[in-house]
């Protein structure tokens, strides 16, 4: 839904300023490789914090474990 709604809009900036248009197509590429690493770096931060709320939890989960 997402990509099509963006299909209409690109649609329509093409019927009013074509040359707009044609940029934004040809710096799209560019400016996904520009903020990939930032992607990266934010999937590599939000794993850290993943990772350091599992190890201070772990003592909760442990303590609250119940057999049956």
């Amino acid at each position: 839904m997402k990509i099509l709604l963006l299909f209409l809009v690109w649609c329509l900036l093409l019927a009013l300023c074509w040359p707009l248009a044609i940029l934004a197509l040809f710096l799209f590429p560019v400016v996904w490789l520009v903020l990939l690493p930032f992607r990266l770096a934010f999937m590599a931060v939000e794993a850290l914090l993943a990772l350091l709320k599992a190890i201070l939890f772990l003592p909760a989960r442990l303590l609250a474990y119940k057999t049956q």
